[in-house]
């Protein structure tokens, strides 16, 4: 059964999510894929601020096809998430509570989405067009000099994802691998 969740999401709603609960995402999120990371990584070197406020707020590791005429966006479907592992602690420290990709995550990625009570949740890959029909709005709002890449904030209405890490540390990638097994034995 699905969950219905607003995002952003409450600390104390992020807790009681679970490794392979469906959930339908409504509300504001924002879009970020390596280059915008390594980007707002750099800029906080420098003692600079970050271009969206990342605490309590939601990243989809996105990097949308143009839309076409009568459209919000174009093709929305994830990108591969270990791409971002080297900029993701530092985000998830500041409060960054969930990331939207596809595939695994490092172990220092995971550790730090326990450590801040984070979540990491995947899109299905190769749905990206069905996935823009859950997206309202769309907007521009840094790294425009990125294209595709630049950060964007979205608008959605019940955007499927599923749980893959919870805060606790629960990985779907791994105990949907177990449960196969067992019940090989």
């Amino acid at each position: 059964m699905d969950k219905h969740i607003n995002i952003p999401a409450s600390e104390e709603e992020i807790k009681t999510l679970r490794a392979g609960d469906y959930l339908l995402l409504s509300g504001t999120i924002y879009t970020a894929r390596d280059a915008a990371h390594k980007r707002m990584i750099e800029t906080l070197e420098q003692g600079g601020e970050l271009p969206i406020d990342v605490k309590g707020n939601f990243i989809y590791y996105l990097g949308p096809t143009p839309a076409r005429p009568g459209t919000v966006i174009g093709s929305a479907g994830p990108t591969t998430s270990s791409r971002m592992d080297k900029y993701t602690p530092e985000l998830l420290g500041r409060g960054l509570s969930g990331m939207i990709g596809k595939g695994k995550r490092s172990q220092a990625v995971i550790d730090a989405i326990v450590e801040n009570g984070a979540v990491y949740m995947a899109a299905v890959g190769g749905a990206g067009a069905l996935l823009s029909k859950c997206i309202k709005s769309s907007e521009v709002i840094a790294y425009d000099d990125l294209g595709t890449e630049a950060i964007r904030k979205l608008t959605v209405e019940n955007l499927p994802v599923i749980v893959i890490v919870d805060s606790v540390g629960n990985n779907l990638y791994e105990s949907a691998v177990e449960d196969f097994l067992k019940r090989q034995e």
